[in-house]
């Protein structure tokens, strides 16, 4: 979520406002650009690693949910191979034009982790709540169809931006809000129904059924891949909610004197994405045995034609 505040109110361009440039130490400046580049690095390497692994093993890329992960792992990507270098290049040098591009993919890319990330939660209750229908509900064509109204939306949406700098940045903050509120109505919900599962499965194995023990086997399996959802929520909301709290604030009043905190909740925003394939691995055991198997042969590769 990248800061647009060097443009009016109304819309109009404030053709390369020096005085606002100048608000930001200089130090401050190189101190970002310098926490961005390994930060740049880690994105790029780690999700490209982790779509690497997911494209390579057939047996986890077909699942709706990891089809979801794809996604985040594509902008994550992204992110660090597109809007973190023109985000550099825009600190660095003040270009007017590099600005608007960094302000575009920065709200485009960032906006599909977080709607992804809603998305993901949601899958997760549907899968929890419905569990013996999630197949019929949660189809792989179906999960496409709306990865790619997430993509197309929040295209669109940064293209709104070009036409009024203060609604744009009210209704994208409010739109986080929303998605903060939904995943969290929906992980409460998701507790209630696994402590409810819990109770009622421990009560049924004290009859010794082999079918209750199967039905608690794949219940624990589902709390499992909820809670690896919830940690990404918390890693996203950790690292987006300063931006978003200044894009509300902006949205709803006519002060946009914040540079210095701006260039950091940038930074939060992007560190997501570098921490993201870090929680892949840690949380989720199959992805982990293949991004080890994939940087194995990778490794392996290079030192024969070495």
């Amino acid at each position: 979520m990248m800061n647009n505040t060097d443009r009016h109110n109304n819309g109009s361009t404030d053709h390369h406002s020096d005085n606002e440039d100048n608000s930001t130490p200089q130090t401050i400046i190189i101190i970002n650009c310098v926490l961005n580049a390994p930060l740049m690095l880690i994105s790029i390497l780690g999700n490209a690693l982790v779509l690497a692994a997911i494209i390579r093993t057939p047996s986890i890329r077909s699942t709706p949910h990891m089809i979801m992960l794809c996604s985040l792992a594509v902008s994550d990507f992204l992110v660090g191979l597109v809007a973190q270098p023109i985000y550099i290049a825009k600190e660095l040098t003040k270009d007017h034009y590099a600005h608007y591009v960094s302000v575009m993919m920065g709200h485009s890319l960032c906006g599909v982790s977080f709607l992804t990330i809603t998305a993901m939660t949601m899958d997760r209750f549907v899968a929890l709540h419905y569990h013996m229908r999630y197949a019929t509900l949660v189809t792989e064509s179906r999960v496409k169809y709306t990865l790619i109204i997430i993509w197309l939306s929040n295209f669109l949406m940064s293209c709104f931006n070009l036409w009024n700098t203060r609604v744009h940045s009210l209704i994208t903050g409010l739109i986080a809000i929303i998605c903060l509120i939904i995943s969290t109505f929906f992980y409460v919900k998701i507790y209630h129904i696994v402590r409810r599962h819990q109770l009622q499965i421990f009560a049924q194995l004290q009859a010794v059924q082999s079918s209750d023990a199967e039905n608690y086997l794949n219940i624990v399996g589902l709390k499992r891949s909820a809670m690896n959802s919830f940690v990404f929520y918390i890693a996203l909301i950790i690292c987006y909610l300063p931006a978003h709290v200044l894009l509300t604030v902006q949205g709803l009043s006519h002060m946009n004197d914040w540079p210095t905190e701006w260039e950091f909740a940038n930074t939060a925003v992007f560190m997501n994405s570098s921490i993201n394939p870090l929680l892949y691995c840690w949380r989720l055991r199959e992805l982990r045995a293949a991004v080890v198997k994939t940087a194995r042969q990778i490794l392996c590769k290079e030192r024969e034609q070495n």
